[in-house]
């Protein structure tokens, strides 16, 4: 008897992904003839921060500011061909994205769609009271400060698979483990037990395949010389074949660029794994280490050996937090002794805010002299002579709990057009008010999640 297969799409590994990439899957998807659906990943601690502060600003905003130019492309297709949508993309304010799907859907002349959202992701009126712990090696997050702008839970699939169980052709969520997306409609689909652990394990590893969209493909893979990779313009977003049984074929859609081949896929399993014993996730613990991965040809790699055991008793908490302001200078420099001249720009506009404001917490790079590696030292570049940079760019940033402080500091790196060192141009300084985040464990029954379907005229 042949196994039943379901294909699970992915078209988004985060918020400001290519908007053209879903377009491929959800044809690949009709193509295929087999039940499917496809998922859109949009969030990180950071873009959650962001949308909580675009939220702050105005209470309407706070999803994935492209979530219309991502669906746009695929909606009416998906709905008509039976292939329901999920995606974190409701970041803070999950029902504010339903609205805008429901606008869209109008404008495209969709007709009864049906639009659910996943809540109670949002805890942060509820964290003080809550039995908090220490998440992995940060030092416990004090929830009773004033400067808590919001606490978000990571939530599993059960409530995303309860809302496909009302019909919905779009799940808008917030903030969910990115796993979630792909495991909840399998759940869905088959109707696995949440207790059947392997059979979560291998939904939660169809997820971490297909959750960071192209690096599963060839996109972060590629190192000309030693891992080329072809057609990357036109790079293919991931598909997973996944069996009743959880035995899994990654692919990609024909005629697309990219490559799947074990070792795309292997790097990919890898990828963020601390433990590959203990996998953590809401839904249940992952192993890996029993996992073989075999070629079965061209962009066809199956996967199988996923174990499970139960899910842990706490869930994680990004909070957010107010977090001062960020105040950034850049200025450029080129030609003979760029080098040296971008360092004495550096070390001027460094002592002069450090001799107005003692004390404040600075960072200057050169840019182009290995700085990305190197912090503020500029340790790495010595020894090299300073006709080997010809174009080089200053910033200087300042983190600060005052305005005026952050947009005074920025400033000086504009007075250095003047005040030298020779040749310097392209300056750009921003004032940007800060979110930081922390993380927190605390207890699962301490969570509810709840869904719902949204009316188009709510």
């Amino acid at each position: 008897m042949a196994k039943q297969v379901f294909h699970v799409g992915n078209a988004a590994g985060f918020s400001a992904d290519r908007l053209d990439s879903a377009a491929p899957v959800v044809a690949a998807l009709i193509a295929s003839g087999a039940p499917a659906a496809l998922f859109f990943e949009c969030l990180a601690e950071r873009t959650l921060a962001f949308a909580q502060r675009a939220k702050l600003s105005d209470p309407e905003k706070g999803y994935t500011p492209d979530l219309e130019g991502f669906l746009r492309p695929v909606l009416k297709d998906c709905v008509t061909h039976g292939i329901p949508v999920l995606g974190n993309f409701g970041a803070a304010n999950p029902l504010g994205a339903a609205k805008a799907i429901h606008r869209l859907a109008r404008e495209l002349g969709i007709e009864g769609i049906k639009v659910a959202v996943v809540e109670g992701d949002d805890v942060r009126e509820g964290l003080r009271a809550m039995q908090v712990q220490a998440w992995e090696e940060e030092a416990l997050f004090d929830v009773q400060r004033d400067d808590i702008v919001a606490a978000n839970v990571y939530l599993g699939a059960q409530p995303i698979a309860d809302a496909l169980a009302l019909g919905a052709d779009v799940v808008v969520t917030g903030r969910v483990t990115d796993s979630a997306l792909a495991l909840a409609p399998l759940i869905h689909h088959f109707g696995w037990s949440a207790d059947d652990w392997d059979r979560m394990a291998a939904g939660v590893l169809t997820g971490h395949l297909l959750e960071c969209g192209a690096q599963v493909t060839g996109g972060y893979f590629a190192d000309p010389g030693y891992k080329d990779v072809a057609g990357m313009a036109s790079i293919g977003y991931p598909i997973v074949e996944v069996s009743s049984d959880g035995d899994l074929v990654v692919t990609k859609p024909a005629g697309t660029g990219g490559r799947v081949d074990t070792r795309t896929v292997k790097e990919q399993i890898l990828y963020e794994i601390h433990d590959p014993a203990n996998y953590l996730t809401p839904d249940v613990t992952l192993d890996l280490t029993s996992v073989q991965v075999m070629d079965l040809g061209p962009d066809r790699v199956q996967v199988t050996g996923a174990k499970g055991r139960a899910a842990p008793e706490t869930l994680k908490v990004t909070i957010s937090y107010a977090g001062g302001w960020l105040g950034e200078g850049e200025i450029s420099y080129a030609g003979p002794g760029a080098a040296a001249r971008a360092r004495l720009a550096a070390a001027t506009a460094r002592q002069r805010i450090e001799t107005q404001y003692p004390g404040i917490d600075i960072r200057t790079d050169v840019i182009g002299l290995v700085s990305i590696f190197d912090g503020d030292s500029g340790d790495r570049a010595k020894g090299l002579r300073d006709t080997e940079w010809e174009d080089v760019r200053v910033r200087i940033a300042v983190n600060t709990d005052n305005e005026a402080t952050a947009a005074m500091a920025a400033r000086e790196v504009e007075t250095l057009y003047c005040a030298g060192p020779a040749g310097g141009g392209g300056v750009r300084r921003t004032v940007t008010p800060r979110i930081k985040t922390a993380s927190c464990l605390v207890p699962r029954e301490s969570v509810q999640p709840r869904f719902r379907l949204v009316p188009a005229d709510e």
